[in-house]
């Protein structure tokens, strides 16, 4: 017998590279809709945890001064004592938050005391657009939300 040397085609066809391609296109339609929805959900989780670090702040600080801060003080009484009236009483060394949060589209949380949806407070982000209602990623992100 004598040696013989076989001679394999390193390469693929046009049509199996197309087939590849087809393939990676069908999944990219099925998986890119999932990934894409993601940021969206972390930003709302980040609000969401945002919005419940400010009501424990507020509720300490309630409990030193026994009133929450009117919307004219609004959330940076957290951070430095206020001069507007009512004054706090005994307003904590060093304050309650190190700083108010910001929502991931860059907008600073509203607050109102007494609340419109709550009895005490509402603290809320007004969305991705920044203005009052919308649906969506655009709608109102409030502490009358969470559970």
């Amino acid at each position: 017998m004598k040696n013989s040397k076989f001679i394999i085609n390193q390469g693929f066809t046009l049509i199996e590279v197309m087939v590849v391609v087809v393939i990676l296109s069908i999944l990219a339609v099925l998986v890119v809709p999932k990934i894409m929805d993601n940021p969206d959900k972390a930003r709302l989780l980040k609000v969401q945890q945002d919005i419940r670090a400010i009501e424990t702040a507020l509720k300490l600080y309630k409990l030193d001064n026994y009133s929450y801060p009117s919307t004219d003080q609004g959330l940076e009484a957290l951070i430095t004592r206020t001069t507007i009236p009512p004054e706090p009483r005994q307003w904590k060394q060093g304050g309650y938050l190190d700083r108010v949060p910001i929502d991931p589209w860059e907008f600073t949380y509203n607050y109102l005391s007494p609340g419109v949806h709550h009895k005490d407070f509402d603290i809320y982000s007004q969305g991705a657009d920044g203005q009052p209602e919308g649906t969506d990623i655009n709608a109102d992100i409030g502490n009358w939300h969470l559970k």
